[in-house]
C-alpha cells in the first residue's frame, strides 16, 4: 500500500473512532501555508485539530512522539489561520493526536499546548 493510500486509510480509521466518541467533523485535510491537518472536529463546544500518526511499531517512540516540537508549531499556524478565517476565535480549542497502530488506536487528548500560545 502506497504511504499516502495508507494515509488516507488511517485518517478515516480515526475519524470513524471519533465520531464514535461523539466528535463531529468540520473539515479534513485543511491546508494552509504552513501546513495541513488532518482532522479538524468539534468536541461539544470544543474545537479539536487533530493529528493522525500511524506507526506499524513503537521502535523510536511510536506515533505520539513523532510529533516533534516543529510539527506542532505548524499544526498550531494552520489552526490559527483556519480560526481567523472561518471566523471562530471565540471558540475554545485543543490540539489531539490518534496513533494509529497495528494493533491499537490511541486518542490522546490535549497531545502538546499551542506553541504560538
Amino acid at each position: 500500500m502506497k504511504s499516502m493510500e495508507r494515509g488516507e486509510l488511517n485518517e478515516q480509521i480515526a475519524l470513524q473512532y471519533l465520531a464514535a466518541q461523539g466528535l463531529k467533523l468540520v473539515t479534513s485535510n485543511y491546508h494552509s501555508r504552513y501546513g495541513e491537518i488532518d482532522l479538524i472536529m468539534l468536541d461539544k463546544k470544543m474545537l479539536v485539530f487533530i493529528e493522525v500518526r500511524y506507526r506499524r511499531n513503537n521502535h523510536f517512540g511510536g506515533a505520539a512522539m513523532s510529533v516533534t516540537p516543529d510539527k506542532q508549531r505548524k499544526i498550531a499556524k494552520t489552526a490559527l489561520q483556519f480560526i481567523q478565517r472561518n471566523k471562530k476565535t471565540e471558540w475554545q480549542c485543543r490540539f489531539d493526536v490518534v496513533a494509529i497502530g497495528e494493533t491499537e488506536t490511541r486518542w490522546i487528548k490535549s497531545a502538546f499546548d499551542s506553541p504560538l500560545a
